[in-house]
């Protein structure tokens, strides 16, 4: 493979995670996307001061293909000296030695510390299914004890994997989160382009469920005036239900600059009457109101109790970390 420089050789000189970036080797190339290996020196990141409610996070690609529009994650290409948000579902780095790196990590970890996979970037995302990292990773996992570990999603390909789920359930704690931001297909494909269908996401959470792996939804991003009627918002809380979700849980859009950079054009596109009332909405801010966030917080109380399914999955958060932290959290 040859190398293939990402940043012009002049302008300022590069360090950490933008350095190695700017070496990545092209993997494969398709559909606009570029895959580039990234030679990281640790797979573990620690998150310290947040309000997260884990205590390490994973995340084994850099950028994700499902290219959803209101991507929060965008700005973790930023710490590459990449400021256009639009690189984020375009360049896709591939963290090498995940596995060999996490065995030789997984010792600072201590009993009772979480660890969350996928915070940042889907480890499910298409090139997974020949990369296999993720996979690698739960192998890891399978040799350990006493582990509490969470995986996020939104591919359906995370049913692949249940094998070795079952193996790392042995003698650790595992929870899946398979994230579903609206349950009408048409709706998901515009905001979530290359995602799988909603559908296939409950396929695969009926899957984990019938396999014995405890697994639950995230409903998030609650969109305003898109996603968040009481009718839509229920039929995601009925169909988890009826997936065998052991937990479900919301939260509302928040738009920090890049990521506001791609939603705000994809929404005179595709919703313009919504236009006006969002750019009051996060004119100074990157979070809803409170006032707003407590009324999807009891339409989804109300729900959960009617379909008899509980909020609280031990992997749930109300914001994002500050961005001081934000390197630490998401690397």
């Amino acid at each position: 493979m040859s190398s293939l420089p990402l940043l012009p050789d002049s302008g300022p000189r590069l360090v950490g995670i933008a350095r190695l970036a700017s070496h990545g080797e092209s993997v494969r190339q398709g559909h606009e996307i570029e895959y580039f290996t990234l030679p990281v020196k640790s797979l573990l990141n620690r998150c310290t001061g947040t309000r997260m409610p884990f205590t390490w996070t994973i995340n084994p690609y850099r950028g994700c293909e499902f290219a959803c529009k209101y991507c929060y994650a965008r700005y973790t290409h930023e710490f590459m000296e990449m400021r256009d948000g639009i690189e984020f579902e375009q360049k896709i780095y591939v963290k090498q030695h995940a596995a060999d790196l996490l065995r030789q990590e997984l010792r600072r970890v201590k009993p009772g510390e979480d660890i969350a996979l996928g915070t940042a970037t889907d480890p499910y995302q298409p090139i997974e299914k020949k990369l296999e990292i993720t996979r690698s990773i739960l192998q890891e996992f399978a040799r350990h004890t006493g582990l509490e570990i969470g995986i996020v999603t939104k591919s359906a390909m995370v049913a692949r994997d249940i094998d070795v789920m079952q193996e790392v359930s042995k003698r650790n704690r595992l929870g899946v989160n398979i994230t579903i931001t609206a349950t009408d297909t048409d709706l998901a494909r515009i905001l979530e382009p290359r995602a799988p269908r909603p559908d296939l996401r409950l396929e695969a959470l009926k899957k984990l469920h019938e396999a014995g792996i405890r697994a639950g939804v995230i409903c998030a991003p609650v969109l305003p005036g898109i996603t968040d009627s009481p009718r839509q918002l229920e039929d995601v809380v009925r169909k988890a239900a009826a997936a065998g979700a052991c937990h479900i849980y919301c939260n509302p859009l928040f738009l920090k600059p890049c990521s506001a950079a791609v939603f705000l054009p994809f929404l005179k596109e595709h919703f313009p009457k919504l236009v006006p009332e969002y750019e009051k909405r996060f004119a100074s801010r990157a979070f809803l109101p409170a006032v707003y966030r407590k009324r999807i917080s009891a339409l989804f109380a109300q729900f959960r109790t009617k379909y008899n399914i509980r909020r609280d999955s031990g992997w749930h958060w109300e914001q994002p970390a500050k961005s001081e932290e934000q390197l630490r959290l998401f690397g």
